[in-house]
């Protein structure tokens, strides 16, 4: 009887960790955000428009939101990149990357965060973000002009879209961002992450790729996932662990 139950017990820890793991990382991948735009699951969008057609095979966003990505002052968040002059259209193709990553891609979710906001409920937070991409973005943003180091609160909405609260005032970028981290890291209170890895080095999120290559963000996406779990399966199934070698205990004893 005491063998039997030991290997009742034992079977049932090796189901519950091989389920536990498993719902997991299903959670972390290929999954969208619980956001304002985005579908409820990944899914082809043949017509997404120009810098959000890379994730046309497999996209979070509608092939309308890849349009309105594009614009200035959209329906989609109202924002105004020109708050201080017109934008260099450099610097703006980042920003337009930016948007078409974070409304567009499926493979974010080890980033995935709950939040408690009007507008989402979830957010991304510290995606490690290749260095390349974002030192390009500095040094192609960094002689435009802002008035805010954190362009997710703070602005005045009264006209129907941003501007400057009182008191700020336009400075270039390299005034608020006075780095590359302090750019990507900041802009949008640390959904990004300055990443050491390089791009094509399978452990940074690429905010721009070649679809006829494939998307490398799979792959990161998969590297992440696989360690989250890992690292959550040391922490939650040593308690469960413990309470069955204590079932097994009691057992034996009884």
């Amino acid at each position: 009887m005491a063998q039997l139950a030991t290997t009742e017990l034992l079977l049932l820890l090796a189901v519950v960790t091989t389920v536990w793991a498993a719902r997991h990382r299903t959670e972390l991948l290929n999954v969208c955000m619980d956001a304002k735009h985005h579908k409820e699951k990944p899914s082809p969008e043949d017509e997404l428009h120009e810098q959000c057609s890379p994730w046309k095979k497999n996209s979070c966003c509608f092939a309308n939101t890849s349009r309105e990505a594009h614009k200035d002052i959209s329906y989609l968040y109202r924002f105004n990149w020109d708050h201080c002059g017109q934008m260099a259209p450099a610097c703006k193709q980042h920003f337009i990357q930016d948007t078409c990553l974070y409304e567009c891609s499926p493979n974010l979710g080890p980033w995935i965060q709950q939040v408690n906001q009007s507008w989402r409920k979830e957010r991304i937070l510290n995606v490690p973000l290749c260095k390349e991409d974002c030192q390009q973005w500095w040094e192609d943003c960094r002689t435009s002009y802002t008035c805010k180091s954190n362009w997710h609160k703070g602005w005045n909405w009264s006209s129907g879209f941003n501007k400057c609260p009182a008191g700020a005032t336009c400075h270039t970028f390299e005034t608020y961002f006075p780095t590359p981290a302090a750019l990507c890291e900041g802009i949008w209170s640390h959904s990004y992450k300055l990443s050491n890895y390089s791009r094509g080095s399978g452990r940074c999120i690429q905010m721009w790729f070649d679809p006829a290559q494939g998307n490398p963000n799979e792959e990161v996406a998969r590297f992440y996932a696989l360690a989250m779990s890992a690292g959550a399966l040391r922490h939650g199934i040593e308690p469960l662990l413990l309470s069955l070698v204590l079932m097994l205990q009691l057992w034996l004893l009884g």
